[in-house]
């Protein structure tokens, strides 16, 4: 009587046993396929260098007093280029 329940415990043991093996090496071959795509992707990307803008950087302020308006530069690099006119308004 014990035999009879041993044999389907047994091939249930061994099938659980089958599936979780097979799971777990099914599943570190997607990670390494996985991780051999994203090196290819890094490898042949350029996205971070060519959309790359400028960003804005502050050089100065602007006051009005009264009706004079003074501009304080922080940075004195860009001292030629308002003396040449090379700015653009911008209104808000």
């Amino acid at each position: 009587m014990t035999l009879d329940l041993l044999i389907p415990f047994g091939i249930l043991l061994a099938l659980v046993v089958f599936l979780i093996y097979s799971r777990s090496k099914f599943e570190k071959d997607v990670v390494n396929i996985y991780e051999e795509k994203f090196e290819q992707w890094k490898e042949n990307t350029d996205l971070g260098e060519q959309n790359k803008k400028p960003c804005k950087e502050l050089v100065g302020i602007i006051y009005k007093e009264e009706y004079n308006i003074t501009v304080e530069l922080l940075d004195e690099s860009v001292r030629r280029n308002l003396q040449q006119g090379k700015y653009k308004i911008k209104d808000k």
